[in-house]
C-alpha cells in the first residue's frame, strides 16, 4: 500500500512538472482608459479546464490521507468539467472512475468522461447527486468530494496555487496588485483560495464572486445564512450551486455580483470576438461583472487592473449555450444583453441589464 501511494504521488509530481503555467490574457477596451483586464486561461489545461488543479489536489488529498488504495474505484459528484479532469487523473493512476451527474449535464462532457475511461451515473434531480455520491462510497468507492474538500486540499499559501500564479504573472504589469480578482464559486475551492492568499499576502486586492442571479451563494453571503437555497436555478453548468457548500467561505469574498443567464452568454460570444476562440458559460459570468466592477472605478476616477478566469473551452457546450434553438427552448435571448455590454465596453458606463 505504502510504495502503491509513494510511486502515484510520484506520478501526480511528474504531471504537474510537464504541466507549464496557463497563459494571464491581457484586454483593453476603449471605454476604460487606464484600467486594464487579465484573464487566466485555465481553459488550456491537459483537461481543459480550471478543475485540473483541483482534481490533482483532490487526488493528492487522497493519498495523503490514506484514503485511497490500488486498484480502489473513485467517485465524485460533477456537472462536468471536474468529473473531465478526475477522470483523466483516474486514467493516469489506472483507477476506476464513476461521475455521479445530472442527467441534463451537457453532452459533451459526459461523452468526454466516457472518452477518458470514466462512467457516468446520470440522476434526474441534480439535488441527489451528493446522495448517490456516497452511496458509490459506502460500496467501496473513493468519494474525492470535491464540494466537501476543495476548500482544504488546495494549499492556498502558495505551492503554483492559481493565486499565486496570477500574482507572480501580474510583477511586470502597470498595475501589479490587481484592484479585484473575479472568479465564480462551483465548490468554493478557487474563491478560498484566493481570498485566502490575499490576505496572506496582505495585498489590497478585492476578491470579487461573479455568480447566476438567485444562486444559493448570492443569498447565503448577504444574509450570512449557510442554510440558504436558490431561488432560481440556471443553465451556466459550474457554478450558481442550488445549496451553501461546505467549501464556501464567506468571509474571505469582498462583493458579490448577479449576472443573469442571458448576460453570461451574450458575454462570452464577447470573449470569442476579442480572443478568438470560445470559453464557457461561466467565463461569460466573470467579464460582466468585471466590466461592472471598471464602471464603478471609471465613475470614481480609479486606475488599476482586475484579473478573472477563463473557465472551459466553449467546445463543451456546442449542443446547449452555443446553440440558438437550445437558447430558445430555455427561454433565453442574449441580444439585449449584448446591446448593453457593448455600450458598456465603448463608454466605460454601466448599462444595466435587464
Amino acid at each position: 500500500m505504502r510504495s502503491w501511494t509513494a510511486r502515484a504521488l510520484l506520478c501526480l509530481r511528474q504531471e504537474a512538472a510537464r504541466s507549464a503555467d496557463t497563459h494571464l490574457l491581457r484586454l483593453e477596451f476603449p471605454g476604460f482608459p487606464g484600467i486594464e483586464f487579465y484573464f487566466k486561461d485555465e481553459a488550456a489545461h491537459p483537461t481543459g479546464s480550471l478543475k485540473h488543479r483541483l482534481a490533482r489536489s483532490l487526488y493528492l488529498y487522497a493519498l495523503c490521507n490514506g484514503r485511497l488504495s490500488p486498484g480502489q474505484p473513485v467517485v465524485d459528484a460533477s456537472s462536468g468539467s471536474t468529473a473531465i479532469s478526475e477522470a483523466w487523473f483516474a486514467r493516469l493512476l489506472g483507477l476506476p472512475f464513476t461521475a455521479v451527474m445530472p442527467t441534463a449535464t451537457a453532452p459533451r462532457k459526459i461523452a468526454d468522461v466516457h472518452a477518458l475511461g470514466g462512467h457516468c451515473d446520470l440522476v434526474d434531480d441534480p439535488a441527489q447527486v451528493h446522495e448517490r455520491a456516497a452511496w458509490h462510497a459506502a460500496n467501496g468507492a473513493c468519494h474525492l468530494d470535491q464540494f466537501g474538500l476543495a476548500e482544504r486540499a488546495t494549499d492556498w499559501r502558495g505551492n503554483n496555487n492559481i493565486a499565486e500564479s496570477i500574482i507572480g504573472q501580474l510583477a511586470c504589469e502597470p498595475h501589479p496588485q490587481p484592484a479585484w480578482i473575479v472568479c465564480g464559486v462551483g465548490t468554493g475551492g478557487t474563491s478560498a483560495t484566493i481570498g485566502r492568499y490575499i490576505r496572506y499576502r496582505a495585498l489590497e486586492t478585492g476578491l470579487c464572486v461573479a455568480e447566476p442571479a438567485g444562486s444559493a451563494f448570492v443569498h447565503g453571503w448577504r444574509t450570512r445564512n449557510r442554510s440558504a437555497i436558490a431561488s432560481q436555478p440556471t443553465a451556466v453548468e459550474g457554478i450558481g450551486r442550488p445549496r451553501v457548500e461546505p467549501g464556501f467561505l464567506f468571509e474571505v469574498v469582498d462583493e458579490v455580483i448577479e449576472v443573469a443567464d442571458a448576460a453570461s452568454v451574450a458575454a462570452m460570444h464577447l470573449l470569442e470576438e476579442q480572443l478568438g476562440r470560445r470559453y464557457g458559460g461561466s467565463s461569460g459570468t466573470n467579464l460582466v461583472a468585471c466590466l461592472e466592477l471598471a464602471a464603478r472605478m471609471r465613475a470614481a476616477g480609479e486606475r488599476g487592473s482586475i484579473v478573472s478566469l477563463l473557465c472551459d473551452p466553449g467546445e463543451r457546450y456546442d449542443q446547449t449555450l452555443y446553440d440558438p434553438a437550445w437558447l430558445a427552448e430555455n427561454g433565453i435571448d442574449p441580444a439585449p444583453a449584448q446591446v448593453a455590454l457593448r455600450a458598456t465596453l465603448a463608454t466605460g458606463e454601466w448599462h444595466p441589464i435587464n
